[in-house]
């Protein structure tokens, strides 16, 4: 396998730490050439990409690429990577392409449980620009039948990014807003459901990547002090609390996403099921 990743961000690294003894070449973008150097060292050859036009090298590498690994965010402009190398793939069609995506695509249902054939309603901007992304990228594999995958992904977290380091840095807050629920997704899950969609022959499809319990947000803090032994935040009233609009906006959407299609069609057992297996482990292990 010749892995080419468009952003070597935290899902993607964990995906690439994974796959890499599967691997004869690796290839990963960045827009920091001092993450080139260290990618370099880690055995991955960089690419600086900025999205504002084609990357030096890119169009090559792609040539010889096997699979393909998205894992940048569209923007007002569009998905710069369909923008400046959709032609470089579609021109040497690699084994597969899989997209890394949000469950913000879905938008709003009042809690209600979702699945992959549920139609997008996408109310923040970022999402309609992820589902105008995930469309390019279906139209791309169609037109140049190349199987695509997309990944819509939950609450990112894991080592350094979890409620663990947010209680320790003192930012930890429980915000109520009644009956909300979120949906998470530990990255080392993110890698090893990519590795399990790659363990099947490639045919074009969505998964939602997420766990088994969507759950208040407030719930995760307080687990999370609890193992700290220290006590948890004050309750905060969503309405009236101090926030981002960027913050807000996410408790405009509110919905449980079922994951059964990884389970049933990857065969995928999940090694953090729940928030409470992955914090446990993220205490025991060092969450930092």
């Amino acid at each position: 396998m010749r892995l080419f990743v468009f952003g070597l961000g935290f899902s993607a690294q964990a995906f690439v730490e994974r796959i890499a003894p599967d691997c004869d070449w690796i290839g990963a973008t960045t827009r920091s050439p001092e993450k080139a150097e260290r990618m370099r060292a880690r055995g991955i050859t960089p690419f600086l990409f900025d999205g504002t036009g084609p990357g030096a090298g890119i169009a090559e590498a792609l040539a010889g690429a096997t699979h393909v690994l998205v894992s940048i965010a569209p923007d007002a402009d569009g998905d710069p990577v369909l923008t400046h190398h959709g032609a470089d793939i579609a021109a040497h069609p690699p084994a597969w392409i899989g997209y890394l995506s949000t469950v913000g695509v879905y938008g709003n249902h009042d809690g209600d449980w979702v699945d992959e054939n549920t139609p997008c309603k996408p109310v923040s901007r970022r999402s309609v620009q992820r589902v105008a992304a995930e469309t390019g990228w279906t139209t791309l594999g169609e037109k140049a039948d190349i199987p695509v995958q997309i990944f819509r992904l939950s609450g990112i977290y894991g080592p350094g990014r979890n409620a663990l380091a947010t209680l320790e840095k003192g930012k930890g807050r429980r915000l109520v807003k009644p009956g909300q629920v979120f949906n998470r997704i530990h990255v080392a899950d993110i890698a090893g459901a990519l590795h399990a969609a790659l363990s099947k022959p490639p045919v074009s499809r969505i998964y939602n990547v997420t766990d088994d319990e969507p759950a208040p947000p407030q719930d995760v803090v307080a687990h999370a002090a609890k193992l700290m032994d220290v006590p948890p935040p004050p309750e905060q009233d969503f309405e009236t609390a101090d926030l981002s609009p960027m913050a807000r906006s996410f408790y405009g959407e509110n919905k449980r996403v079922s994951n059964a299609r990884v389970k049933q069609e990857l065969g995928y057992t999940f090694q953090y099921p729940t928030y409470r297996e992955a914090l446990d482990a993220l205490y025991r292990e060092g969450w930092k």
